[in-house]
């Protein structure tokens, strides 16, 4: 990954922000969500996991829906 801040911009707060949606539609909805497919359980999951390996600047989000639950769950990292 090219870093392209110029020498007067702030040091960068976290070196990974993390969203995982966990859009909720009603059961049997066509394009089904995320949360439905266990993307409250792998948030979770990764916030515990990131702690327990003293990731210092990484931060693992919740996210409204990223619009392709039909292939959750959906997960966008910057």
């Amino acid at each position: 990954m090219t870093d392209h801040r110029l020498p007067d911009d702030p040091p960068l707060y976290y070196q990974a922000h993390i969203f995982v949606c966990c859009n909720r539609r009603p059961q049997g909805h066509p394009r089904g969500s995320c949360a439905a497919k266990g993307s409250e359980a792998l948030r979770d999951y990764m916030k515990v996991r990131a702690k327990e390996l003293g990731l210092p600047r990484v931060r693992v989000n919740t996210a409204g829906c990223l619009d392709r639950c039909e292939l959750g769950p959906c997960v966008v990292i910057y």
